[in-house]
């Protein structure tokens, strides 16, 4: 359903609405805007339009005598047509910039750390997962002998990431012809997927291909995210913004979004599409008719990461009347250092870094 245009003036005041009801969590009446904003009309003709604003669908009226509030369609108007675009401050910039810069060398750091600065600068939620190869390669395996006929096959992937299964086989195999197997599959697998593993198993010796065959049951599970590796931050303090705090059912709500595994996995997915692109933005408001969840809350996602390599999510969770553009800005600024971050150090390109170029050159400023 196509949204109605408004005429300047109606959007003008739709966009001081939104803004103010952003900033005080409150009804916004027709006096405050001639006042705040000294408009050159009188508070009845701004109540008339806003009005009609209400008949449109851009505005509600919670109480007989109270101001308006923008709608999820005033809200989406406002993302789409009227918001500015913002940067965040350089003194910001450089304090997030050399907060990365200390833990470019500790990568179990770096998305804890991206979960807390983004909570801190936008007050709200924020969650991040791992960049997760698009196309799980493999790169290398070891069988090691640990005791009798156990065995631990360590399997590396590119990009880094490592699978583990502890076997017991059917019957004991001294270490040389276990890492004569090891040196055989990564001979034939180096930088394969899983579809030219398979295509190549015949060529394999009966014993070979039993490995092979738990190689790839390993890489089809490593292209999964796992539940347990989405970091979230800032749920307590989004908890007490007014629309949390007065509300149990809305707190619920909130609560299930973050801590309900499959719907975040769902709203994540939509950051994951490549068809976002790395640094697009997924603006989520009130759910959509999709997530009931979600009704109190707007999202806000984005990729990061490797394009055709390796992509991770991040993203922020609040009320409906978040500050889009702050948190905006902060999430690219965020997501384009994870980027460095990510390109530096799992990036299979010839590019030779020995520290991230982090946006604007901050590592030699620091």
């Amino acid at each position: 359903m196509e949204t109605p245009e408004l005429t300047h003036r109606q959007a003008q005041l739709l966009g001081y609405i939104v803004k103010e009801h952003i900033r005080t969590a409150a009804p916004v009446a027709s006096r405050l805007l001639v006042d705040y904003y000294n408009l050159d009309v009188s508070p009845a003709t701004v109540r008339n339009e806003m009005a009609r604003l209400e008949e449109l669908g851009y505005l509600s009226q919670p109480h007989t005598s109270a101001g308006r509030v923008p709608t999820e369609t005033g809200f989406r108007y406002f993302v789409e047509r009227l918001m500015e675009e913002q940067t965040l401050p350089l003194a910001e910039q450089r304090r997030i910039a050399h907060q990365f810069y200390q833990a470019r060398d500790h990568v179990d750091e770096w998305l804890p750390l991206a979960a807390s600065v983004l909570a801190s600068a936008t007050r709200s939620a924020a969650l991040v997962t791992p960049p997760l190869a698009v196309t799980a390669s493999f790169r290398h395996i070891e069988l090691l002998s640990t005791h009798g006929r156990a065995v631990l096959l360590v399997l590396v992937l590119e990009g880094g990431a490592v699978r583990q299964q502890a076997l017991v086989l059917p019957e004991y195999l001294p270490q040389n012809t276990l890492s004569d197997i090891a040196d055989r599959l990564n001979q034939l697998f180096s930088g394969l997927n899983a579809g030219a593993i398979h295509h190549r198993l015949a060529e394999l010796a009966s014993l070979e291909r039993d490995f092979a065959q738990l190689v790839l049951g390993l890489m089809v599970e490593a292209k999964e995210l796992p539940s347990e590796a989405v970091y979230r931050h800032g749920l307590s303090q989004l908890l007490q913004e007014p629309e949390f705090a007065e509300g149990e059912e809305r707190s619920q709500g909130l609560i299930q979004v973050l801590e309900e595994q499959n719907l975040l996995q769902a709203v994540i997915a939509d950051a994951l599409s490549p068809a976002l692109g790395i640094g697009g933005m997924r603006i989520l408001i009130g759910g959509e008719g999709r997530w009931d969840s979600l009704r109190a809350c707007s999202v806000i996602l984005t990729r990061y990461g490797v394009a055709n390599y390796a992509t991770g999510a991040l993203g922020v969770v609040g009320p409906v009347r978040m500050a889009y553009g702050r948190a905006i800005s902060v999430l690219r600024f965020v997501s384009d250092v994870l980027s460095e971050l990510t390109y530096a150090t799992f990036s299979p390109g010839e590019r030779d870094l020995t520290a991230p170029h982090f946006p604007g050159d901050f590592e030699e400023q620091v």
